[in-house]
């Protein structure tokens, strides 16, 4: 939304959408919106998924100054950074209710959700154990309302859905995925299709050893898992605060996962069929997710 085309406060415009998910957590100073969340949505996760590498969802600390950075006055790019080939890890977005949005392609540059690796939702988790989506969650419209974003992109811009901002018909997208608009002025569209999310950053970023730089850094607890073929995932639990169980069928053999997260471990208990059960605790691990440096700004920090 452009504030100086709709006579809507920008900052107030987005924050209110984010706010309509309690546990999300947003701030903002002269230049930026800042969002917190643990990183998990209000929806089952990892149902579905038959193309699965044995991660599961824990939460996230973006909280503090480990928060998602979306710039209030967007620039125009000198020529568009596209999504092909690149910005192969981290996010590309935020979706309004706190949950990251990473590219289409996974980090081999495979469209995910066209190879079984999403759920029904269109997310998954990464080697952190950390839920994200690779497509635009465009059943977040049926929360936020209709003919608003359901998330933004990291450039700023914001991301809608199939229809245009008054209501209308989707008009033709550029090579970005988005186009301007005389009174919303420019934005991106999510798709029911390949591609599922815009293909291209119209405004400025920065790209730093595969991602987008800055964004706040996920917590791992476990050494990255490996596929495990044949598993289809059946069913996620919260059986309490931060404890959960991942059910699944491996070759038609019912398992599961069930795991309790604090700050400072991490106990998991496999259930492996008839291997019998294994349990192991973990300790936070350093460099987890998105890189293997704290890519925080270190020239700007959230306002306190």
């Amino acid at each position: 939304i452009e504030p100086s085309k709709t006579g809507v406060d920008k900052k107030e415009f987005i924050a209110n959408l984010f706010k309509k998910n309690p546990r999300v957590f947003v701030t903002f100073d002269n230049d930026y919106l800042w969002v917190g969340s643990d990183g998990l949505p209000d929806h089952p996760m990892m149902i579905g998924i038959t193309n699965w590498q044995q991660q599961v969802p824990i939460p996230q600390p973006y909280r503090g100054t480990n928060l998602w950075r979306i710039p209030l006055k967007s620039t125009v790019a000198k020529s568009p950074s596209y999504l092909k080939g690149h910005f192969l890890r981290g996010a590309i977005a935020v979706a309004v209710n706190g949950v990251p949005i990473f590219n289409p392609q996974n980090n081999r540059g495979e469209i995910s959700k066209d190879i079984g690796e999403l759920d029904q939702w269109g997310g998954h988790c990464g080697r952190a154990d950390d839920y994200h989506y690779h497509v635009i969650p465009l059943h977040l419209q049926s929360v936020v309302g209709p003919n608003l974003p359901v998330a933004f992109a990291l450039d700023g811009y914001p991301v809608y859905g199939e229809t245009e901002p008054d209501g209308s018909k989707l008009q033709k997208l550029d090579t970005c995925g988005g186009h301007d608009d005389p009174k919303f002025g420019y934005h991106y569209h999510g798709l029911t299709k390949s591609p599922y999310t815009f293909t291209g950053f119209h405004g400025v970023v920065t790209e730093k050893d595969g991602q987008v730089d800055p964004q706040p850094r996920a917590t791992s607890f476990r050494p990255a898992t490996s596929p495990l073929p044949g598993a289809t995932i059946t069913d996620f639990t919260i059986l309490g605060a931060n404890h959960y169980k991942l059910s699944y069928t491996l070759n038609g053999e019912k398992r599961f996962i069930s795991y309790s997260i604090t700050e400072s471990e991490a106990k998991f208990e496999y259930n492996n069929g008839k291997a019998g059960i294994t349990s192991e605790t973990y300790s936070p691990r350093e460099n987890g997710g998105a890189g293997k440096s704290d890519n925080r700004p270190d020239h700007k920090n959230p306002p306190r």
